[in-house]
């Protein structure tokens, strides 16, 4: 039921690309995938293959996660973009105030004319 509730919480935070397309498709070529699917169909021989074969289900999940990461990661790189030409533009401004302005500062160095 907790599962349950979360999801629906999650549900209500997808954009709407993610409600339309919730399937992402696969970046394997179509021998790879029958590759895998092949693999899958076997009945895993080591403890640990088992056990990971019962969580099969959860790969959506999963794409889902690590596409919210790459989307993280791009964003982080933007905004620090974005932030480094902020910043720059922030200069530029004030050596153009400075440079129209009538300060102490500009007043006291002696005039070149």
């Amino acid at each position: 039921q907790r599962i349950l509730r979360l999801a629906e919480m999650c549900r209500r935070l997808e954009t709407e690309e993610e409600k339309v397309l919730p399937f992402y498709s696969s970046s394997l070529a179509k021998g790879e995938q029958q590759d895998a699917r092949r693999v899958l169909e076997e009945t895993p021989a080591e403890p640990l293959a088992q056990a990971v074969r019962d969580y099969v289900g959860l790969e959506r999940f999963w794409q889902r996660f690590n596409k919210v990461k790459l989307e993280e990661q791009a964003l982080e790189r933007e905004r620090a973009a974005l932030s480094q030409r902020n910043q720059d533009l922030r200069e530029l401004l004030r050596q153009y105030l400075a440079g129209i302005s009538a300060s102490e500062e500009v007043l006291s160095e002696p005039n070149p004319l």
